[in-house]
């Protein structure tokens, strides 16, 4: 839409969608991956495509979380060495997490950085563990990252 007086005219894209969308370029480098997508994206996917749900993420300034996938078809082997390895450790590990068990989410997801040692989720979720296991989050914790910065 237009912002600005009659004598000087910007056009701009505003709202949800492209705040999301600045969110999950900023999360990129957070998670060490080059692709995010939200739910909504997957859910309006017309053709399958390989991915892997790497959180559940509540951006500032909203209150409904958001589930984030990482695209993961674009890699090769040699770039994502151990791909279906790393994947399937990881997803245990969410399994783990999501259920407050860290020790044994923090086993998968150190069994998926020996598949593949530069896979950034899992060293997030590796540290996320680490956090958890020495103060473990309030009893309403419901999974949710809550991004703090933009």
């Amino acid at each position: 839409g237009n912002i600005g007086s009659p004598k000087r005219l910007e056009y701009t894209a505003i709202g949800d969608s492209v705040n999301l969308a600045a969110r999950l370029e900023s999360a990129t480098k957070q998670y060490g991956v080059p692709i995010l997508v939200s739910e909504f994206t997957v859910n309006d996917l017309t053709q399958p495509v390989k991915l892997r749900e790497i959180d559940l993420m509540r951006v500032k300034g909203k209150d409904k979380p958001v589930a984030v996938f990482e695209a993961l078809d674009h890699y090769t082997e040699i770039s994502f060495p151990n791909m279906d390895d790393a994947i399937g450790a990881f997803t245990e590990g969410m399994t783990a997490y999501r259920a407050r068990d860290f020790q044994h989410a923090r086993d998968w997801f150190s069994k998926a950085l020996r598949a593949n040692r530069h896979d950034g989720p899992s060293q997030i979720y590796l540290e996320r563990c680490a956090k958890f296991l020495t103060a473990p989050p309030a009893g309403d914790w419901d999974g949710v990252w809550t991004m703090t910065e933009k």
